[in-house]
């Protein structure tokens, strides 16, 4: 366990100029002590590890170092070969390199674990778009993933609503939900903030730094900004850069985003009765999130003695409600708003027409 410990300590200081000995505990999993008595073994060993002192210290490796204890374990190995979507790499336009990447490494890995793509690929396939949907991948999207991958900063015009709207970004991360490219951007501090949704640009309120989502698909042009120098010449062919924010995290950030685009969208509210089996299935017809929650508090059983829970449910609006409540078929009676009850009863007769006798 600490030798493992000990090549991690080291190829993570390989891979960053210098760390603290709080960020080291962190990703270690250990405490600070130990990582002291751990960077002491390691310099007993002949690995040059060097402590700086001081707020501003931490421990780095000294003379350009490079461990060559590097090898891959088998399931690090197939692991690697699940770390991309086949087909979202072929929609940013990263397919080739991905590929001649994929056999630099099999070329590298041990004889035994050569066959780690192939056990890999035949047992895992990721396919993210939903079942009965087709999203086409989106025009521009290359040129935003090379943006994205060279922190080059960008003009792009986007569509909201019947309007072109310009705006300068920083292109921080892609994310692929359900098959939709979105794109995470900081928009430069001269920009005045904007509400929005993940379609229009989201903006957290009070923030210092000002990021938004946008939906790729919407893009008209992506353009790179090109450097100028005092006097506001072109300087060449440069492209102008951004420097990222070493604090961004795209999970957190985009799952932040995510929970608040849903509660954003859930602005009406139904009363309903729900059957058990209308119960185990709700979460599957509505917002997961606003189903459990709403079962969570609702007061209990009815009293009636079968079964069936009145609950409160946010939804997006009544004629969504129609839509996705009709799933859940006689599991589920409406009880308000009065006008959603009148058209599943509506509803009602119009099956009974259908389905009874002839």
């Amino acid at each position: 366990m600490r030798a493992a410990r000990l090549i991690k300590m080291v190829l993570l200081l390989q891979s960053r100029p210098s760390m603290t000995a709080a960020e080291l505990a962190r990703e270690l999993e250990v405490s600070e002590r130990t990582v002291t008595r751990d960077a002491q073994a390691l310099s007993e060993a002949g690995v040059p590890v060097y402590a700086d002192r001081g707020r501003t210290g931490g421990y780095r490796l000294v003379g350009g170092y490079r461990t060559r204890l590097t090898g891959l374990a088998r399931g690090e190995a197939e692991a690697l070969f699940l770390s991309g979507v086949p087909g979202a790499l072929r929609e940013m336009g990263l397919e080739d390199t991905a590929s001649a990447a994929r056999l630099k490494v099999s070329a590298a890995l041990l004889p035994s674990l050569r066959d780690a793509p192939r056990t890999a690929a035949q047992r895992f396939h990721l396919d993210a778009p939903n079942w009965f949907r087709e999203v086409p991948a989106p025009g521009l999207l290359p040129a935003v993933a090379d943006a994205v991958w060279d922190d080059r900063r960008v003009t792009a015009r986007y569509r909201r609503g019947d309007t072109e709207v310009e705006r300068e970004l920083e292109p921080y991360g892609l994310v692929l939900k359900a098959g939709v490219w979105y794109l995470c951007a900081r928009v430069p501090s001269q920009e005045g903030p904007e509400q929005g949704t993940p379609g229009q640009g989201a903006v957290g309120p009070g923030s210092r730094q000002v990021y938004r989502v946008y939906r790729v698909d919407r893009f008209t042009a992506v353009e790179p900004v090109r450097a100028v120098d005092t006097v506001g010449a072109l300087r060449g062919a440069g492209i102008e850069r951004f420097e990222r924010d070493p604090e961004f995290d795209l999970p957190a950030f985009w799952e932040e985003r995510a929970e608040q685009f849903a509660h954003s969208i859930l602005r009406a509210e139904v009363v309903v009765r729900l059957s058990p089996e209308g119960m185990r299935a709700l979460p599957h017809a509505v917002d997961p999130a606003a189903a459990r929650k709403a079962l969570a508090e609702a007061a209990g059983a009815d009293g009636d003695g079968d079964g069936w829970v009145t609950v409160t449910l946010p939804v997006e609006s009544e004629e969504v409600a129609r839509t996705q409540l009709t799933a859940l078929g006689p599991e589920v009676e409406v009880l308000a708003p009065a006008s959603l009850r009148e058209r599943f009863a509506a509803q009602a007769v119009r099956l009974a027409l259908l389905y009874g006798p002839k």
